[in-house]
């Protein structure tokens, strides 16, 4: 070793903070990648454990990290050591609970844009206003949305001591989303085997504690992270969100099969966008059609958790960062969303 000034390690972890991992705002540090640092002379040797095959990777951080020390004196050179451990192979025991959480509720679609995410976020704080301890987990990785419906605009910190990560908390729900960890126009550009590693992270490494209720906003479809948490997660139920027209049940449909055939429960399905309710009159205008969600329930054997009309104050109020149940208790999907989330109570807790 080199008599270098007994500080190069904070000054070259200084610098690390400044190298992001690809498509991400979130540096390589407090991702914690960086497994250790030694200096032999002026040659700089790094380890870094990663859990992408991609050589692109690799490759990219490894001109970052010269770059962002190139003109650090003590440093002539850089050499890195790259571990690449693949994520976590589901365990053979099958599905297990979260420690901590009593129960774990996913909201699903077979299909993108019926309002998904503002019925799972509205369900979060509805179960919250009734006394529960509620998490809410964005599973959406490449179209995260719940930090902003939430207003949350702090990102993630790390637990001292741990690589566990500390939720958020807003209107008194535990959340973690991907929103948190991208900058605003950043993109999730991710593989499959990071889209497992994250799903799982965001689940096992978050310090959820204890909660009565753990909801799980996930992505329209039955792709991988569908399959990652059906697989991993023991889940009490599924929320099916649907909207009236054909082309919208045809993919719920698909949902509720494919949880079915994981023998997760279907707690029910809720109908969006069910009716426009002209302001001030009681005139509806059924743009979607009428009656899909209740045929398909009768169809499916389930229950109708509720038919919520298209409300534009539950749009503004979820681009403002306050769900409509908190700003406006009285508006016409604020009494919907309440009745859906006591129907929702009483499934999981039957005795309270």
């Amino acid at each position: 070793m080199s008599e270098v000034k007994q500080d190069w390690r904070e000054e070259v972890v200084q610098r690390l903070r400044g190298v992001k991992y690809p498509g991400f705002s979130r540096d390589i540090v407090s991702f914690g990648l960086v497994q250790d640092m030694d200096m032999e002379g002026t040659d700089l040797k790094l380890k870094l454990k990663l859990t992408t095959p991609d050589p692109a990777i690799p490759e990219k951080l490894g001109k970052e990290i010269r770059d962002a020390l190139k003109n650090y004196a003590p440093v002539k050179s850089v050499t890195i050591e790259t571990e690449v451990t693949p994520p976590q192979a589901t365990a053979t025991t099958g599905p297990q609970g979260i420690e901590g959480v009593k129960k774990i509720v996913a909201v699903a679609s077979g299909k993108g844009g019926v309002g998904k995410s503002t019925v799972a976020a509205n369900l979060a704080v509805g179960l919250a206003q009734s006394g529960l301890k509620v998490g809410l987990c964005d599973c959406d990785l490449y179209g995260p949305s719940q930090a902003l419906m939430l207003g949350c605009r702090e990102g993630v910190r790390v637990e001292e001591g741990t690589e566990r990560i500390v939720p958020a908390e807003c209107h008194g729900v535990k959340l973690m989303s991907m929103g948190m960890l991208l900058g605003d126009d950043s993109p999730a550009a991710l593989r499959g085997p990071m889209v497992t590693r994250f799903t799982q992270q965001f689940l096992r490494q978050v310090v959820w504690g204890d909660l009565d209720v753990l909801v799980l906003d996930l992505p329209p479809g039955t792709g991988d992270i569908q399959l990652t948490i059906v697989q991993t997660v023991a889940l009490d139920g599924a929320v099916i969100v649907t909207t009236p027209q054909e082309v919208a049940l045809v993919d719920a449909r698909k949902a509720i099969a494919m949880f079915r055939k994981v023998n997760v429960t279907i707690l029910g399905l809720v109908e969006n966008m069910s009716y426009f309710l002209v302001p001030g009159t009681t005139e509806k205008h059924e743009i979607f059609g009428s009656g899909g969600g209740k045929r398909e329930a009768e169809r499916q054997k389930v229950p109708l958790l509720g038919e919520i009309p298209l409300d534009p104050e539950a749009r503004k109020c979820g681009d403002e960062g306050k769900p409509v149940l908190l700003v406006n208790p009285k508006a016409s999907s604020s009494k919907v969303f309440f009745q859906f989330g006591q129907s929702v109570l009483k499934i999981l807790f039957p005795n309270i």
